[in-house]
């Protein structure tokens, strides 16, 4: 299966900068708390995917109101999800 055409993978300027172990930028409590905002964000994206896709079945059952009250929760996953991902964001910015 072809992704990426030849002359998009030339002209890519992207590249991954690799994880190095002993990185210490920061305090161990600044690092314990991006961990758990990382898990979070995770967590509530898990949760967001599970009620979009109860809201899917619930559409193709034609229980409209169950997939709105889906909709809702995966909404607000999300929501809580970007929260997490803003206090990452804000932490990584701070390290520089």
């Amino acid at each position: 299966m072809k992704i990426h055409s030849q002359y998009k993978l030339k002209n890519m300027t992207t590249t991954a900068t690799p994880i190095k172990k002993e990185q210490t930028n920061g305090s161990s409590t600044e690092n314990h708390k991006g961990i758990e905002n990382h898990r979070k964000a995770a967590k509530h994206h898990e949760e967001a995917a599970k009620h979009h896709h109860d809201a899917a079945k619930h559409h193709e059952a034609g229980n409209h109101d169950k997939a709105c009250e889906s909709t809702v929760k995966a909404h607000g996953h999300h929501c809580l999800a970007s929260d997490h991902m803003r206090e990452v964001s804000k932490q990584h910015a701070m390290k520089g």
